[in-house]
C-alpha cells in the first residue's frame, strides 16, 4: 500500500493539471500529511489564513483528486495547531505496512453491545496473531467503525513487534494492483508483497466477488498466508455466504476462522462515541447537546463525526454558539443527507465499468461486442432506477442513444432478472455496491 504521503503527492499531480504551479506553491507549502481515517483524509496547517482559504476554494478539487485515487467519496479535515494535538502524531512510514494512526487504536474505539465482540476479537488477534482466529472476518454496513479496528490491529502489533510487515488493502485496490503488475510484468514483486505479509488487513473485500482473476490471486495469497501462519484479517459489508459472485472455495476460506458483525449502536454507545469524538477534535459539548445529537442520529459512526463536523463550521465560520439551534440545524442536514443520496449517472456508470473491467469509452460508445451491451443496458438500469434522469437525459449519457433504445434496454433488463436469479444477484449486488460508496 502507498503511504499517506505518497497519496497527497499523486493528489498535487492532480490539483497541478488544474491550477497553476505558482497558486500550489502559495497555498500548499505548509499543509502536511496526518492520516487517513475510515472516512476522510486528515491534513494540518498552522496557517490559519492559508487553512480558510483552501477549505473555501479548493476543497472541493482535493476531494475529487481522491475520489479518482480511491474510487470512493472521503471528506477532507484541515487541523489547526490544537485540533493536531488531539492525533498525538503519527507512526512512521514502513514499505508495505498501514501507516496507522494514534488516534485510531483500541483505546479510542468505543465498545457496545452492538460491537464488543468484534472488539474482542479483534485484541485478540493483536495480541496473539494467527493462534485462534484466522481468519477474522468482520462484516456490518458503513460507517460502523470496522476499519477502526483494522488500524488498531495493525498499531497494536506494531508495537509488539516493530519489525512485524503489516499490509493493508481495499478489495478494490487489490483489483487494480493486480491489473497493473500483470500489465507491467510485475507479478513476482505483487505476490511477494502480499505473501510475505506478517498481517494482512483487506477492507471491502466484497469488492472482488465477479473478478475471476483477482478471486483466483487472492485464492492463492490466502492460502500461502494461512499455511505459513500468518494473520488475516478480513472487512465486508455482509456476511461471505450473501456474496453471490464470491467463488465457493473463498466462501468456505472466509468461514473457517470466526465470523463477526458490527451493527448500529445503541443510544448509550452513540453518546460515547460522540464525547470521543468531540474531545479529538478539540471541543467539549455541553451534555443537553451530546444527548440531542445520540437521539437524533442513530445511523452510524459516519453520520455522528459528519454532525460534529457541520456543528464545529457553524461555530468556526459563522460564530453560532454551540447550543440546541445548532445542533438542530446539523442534525437536520445530516439526516437530508443521508435519506436523499442519489448516485450520479457518472458513478453508477463508473463502477459498472470497474466491475466489468471495461473502459468508459467503450459502455459510451457504439460497440457491439456482448459483455458490453449487457453491462450498458445494466448501466442503463440501474441510472433509470437511482436517479431522476427521463429517458431522453439517460440516453444522452450514451452518446445521444434515443430513448426507445434506453426503454428497450430496460425492458430487456427486467425480463432476464425474472428469468435468471443469477443474474438478479448480479444486479442487486452492483447495486448494493453502488450504494456503499455513498
Amino acid at each position: 500500500m502507498k503511504s499517506i504521503s505518497d497519496v497527497w503527492v499523486n493528489v498535487l499531480k492532480r490539483l497541478s493539471t488544474q491550477l497553476s504551479e505558482t497558486t500550489i506553491d502559495t497555498w500548499f507549502d505548509e499543509i502536511e500529511v496526518v492520516t487517513m481515517e475510515d472516512s476522510a483524509f486528515v491534513l494540518h496547517c498552522s496557517n490559519a489564513f492559508k487553512k480558510s482559504t483552501i477549505e473555501a476554494r479548493f476543497k472541493k478539487q482535493i476531494k475529487e483528486a481522491l475520489k479518482d485515487i480511491f474510487s470512493a467519496d472521503l471528506e477532507v479535515k484541515i487541523l489547526n495547531d490544537e485540533q493536531l494535538s488531539a492525533y498525538h502524531g503519527v507512526a512512521p512510514d514502513r514499505p508495505g505496512a498501514l501507516n496507522e494512526s494514534a488516534a485510531f487504536t483500541f483505546e479510542t474505539y468505543v465498545v457496545g453491545p452492538s460491537n464488543k465482540l468484534a472488539y474482542a476479537a479483534a485484541r485478540a488477534v493483536a495480541e496473539r496473531p494467527a493462534e485462534n482466529y484466522n481468519p477474522l472476518f468482520i462484516y456490518g454496513d458503513s460507517g460502523l467503525g470496522k476499519t477502526h479496528l483494522l488500524y488498531a490491529i495493525a498499531h497494536q502489533l506494531n508495537l509488539r513487534d516493530p519489525s512485524a510487515k503489516i499490509v493493508y488493502i481495499k478489495g478494490d485496490e487489490f483489483t487494480n494492483e493486480l491489473v497493473n503488475a500483470i500489465r507491467e510484468g510485475k507479478n513476482i514483486e505483487f505476490r511477494e508483497k502480499y505473501r510475505e505479509a506478517t498481517l494482512l488487513l483487506v477492507d471491502d473485500i466484497q469488492f472482488i466477488a465477479g473478478k475471476q482473476q483477482t478471486q483466483e490471486e487472492f485464492f492463492h495469497t490466502f492460502n500461502t498466508l494461512y499455511e505459513s501462519g500468518k494473520q488475516i484479517v478480513l472487512t465486508s459489508d455482509r456476511p461471505p455466504r450473501e456474496m453471490t459472485q464470491l467463488e465457493d472455495r473463498l466462501k468456505t476460506r472466509f468461514e473457517w476462522g470466526l465470523m463477526v458483525d458490527v451493527a448500529p449502536p445503541d443510544f448509550e454507545t452513540r453518546l460515547a462515541i460522540i464525547k470521543t469524538k468531540a474531545a479529538l477534535l478539540g471541543v467539549q459539548l455541553p451534555d443537553e447537546v451530546t444527548g440531542f445529537i445520540a437521539e437524533n442520529v442513530t445511523a452510524n459512526v459516519r453520520q455522528i463525526e459528519g454532525t460534529l463536523n457541520k456543528i464545529l463550521a457553524y461555530r468556526d465560520l459563522l460564530g453560532d454558539k454551540v447550543d440546541e439551534q445548532a445542533v438542530s440545524r446539523a442534525v437536520q442536514d445530516m439526516l437530508k443527507k443521508s435519506n436523499e443520496y442519489v448516485p450520479t449517472p457518472h458513478a453508477i456508470i463508473d463502477y459498472i465499468c470497474k466491475y466489468y473491467r471495461l473502459e468508459p469509452e467503450a459502455l459510451r460508445g457504439q460497440s457491439r461486442g456482448r459483455e458490453i451491451v449487457n453491462a450498458r443496458q445494466i448501466a442503463m438500469y440501474l441510472i433509470r432506477r437511482m436517479t431522476n434522469l427521463s429517458l431522453v437525459d439517460i440516453g444522452k449519457e450514451f452518446g445521444g442513444r434515443d430513448h426507445t433504445t434506453v426503454l428497450h434496454s430496460l425492458d430487456k433488463v427486467e425480463k432476464q432478472m425474472r428469468s435468471d436469479p443469477s443474474f438478479a444477484e448480479v444486479v442487486k449486488e452492483i447495486t448494493a455496491n453502488i450504494n456503499a460508496k455513498n
